[in-house]
């Protein structure tokens, strides 16, 4: 189990946030809530479940469920679900093959686990919260031998993709690469116009990714229930960030 240094919430109270591995119906369920929140809020997503205040779809019977906990409260503040390749075959694909044809997964060599419905509550955004969630998402990868991290990062589409276009601009300069594997988008986002000038700020997820040395494999997908271009990313797990690797701890 993963736990973090005491942080502050806004009262400047301490936290002890804890990560911990969600079993069981109940324990789904909070994730589902989370996701349920984060998602109906920020995106005004169409969610599976919304008439109950959940986002739950056929995928999260399949996977692992990880979260992280804040001790003082009991509130659930952070998930992510994980799928692996056992997981997947039995499925017949992973999640991010609804929106992508990924050209070169089958000669992946090692295992792959796909990260997806990553969350956080918005009181809870910080750096500790990540790290211990990224602390136990090492626990899961040390424990299966996994060699990739793949899925994918969202990017608001309400303003008509000026963003989502602006961010891209960035991201094919630096972390652009198609050498493992090639996403090709199955609804890719509509063609704009840009100055080479418009700039935007990167999501904090898809940051946190870029800053661990993951690379992405081709052009966003546009998803219109979530309002959202998603980025596929892929991180071999050799060529972790120094820099950044500590949040794995033996994982590298």
């Amino acid at each position: 189990m993963t736990a973090s240094p005491a942080s502050h919430d806004r009262t400047n109270q301490p936290r002890r946030l804890v990560a911990e591995r969600l079993h069981g119906p109940a324990a789904l369920r909070e994730a589902q809530a989370l996701r349920f929140q984060v998602f109906s809020a920020e995106f005004d997503a169409k969610l599976n479940g919304a008439e109950h205040g959940l986002d739950m779809d056929d995928y999260d019977a399949h996977c692992a469920h990880i979260g992280v906990r804040d001790e003082g409260s009991g509130r659930l503040v952070a998930t992510t679900r994980l799928l692996d390749h056992r997981a997947a075959a039995g499925l017949g694909r992973f999640y991010s093959e609804e929106e992508f044809s990924l050209h070169g997964l089958a000669g992946l060599h090692g295992p792959v686990l796909e990260i997806g419905r990553t969350c956080v509550d918005p009181a809870y955004r910080n750096g500790a919260t990540i790290a211990v969630l990224w602390g136990e998402l090492a626990e899961v990868l040390n424990e299966g031998g996994y060699r990739y991290l793949m899925g994918c990062a969202s990017i608001p589409m309400q303003d008509g993709g000026i963003q989502a276009q602006a961010i891209m601009q960035r991201l094919r300069e630096r972390y652009l690469c198609t050498e493992h594997l090639r996403a090709e988008p199955k609804n890719p986002l509509p063609v704009l116009d840009l100055p080479g000038n418009v700039i935007a700020e990167l999501p904090p997820l898809l940051k946190a990714y870029m800053r661990l040395g993951a690379k992405i494999c081709g052009e966003p997908c546009w998803d219109p229930d979530f309002q959202v271009a998603d980025v596929f990313i892929l991180l071999k797990r050799d060529e972790l960030c120094p820099r950044y690797a500590r949040h794995f701890k033996a994982a590298v």
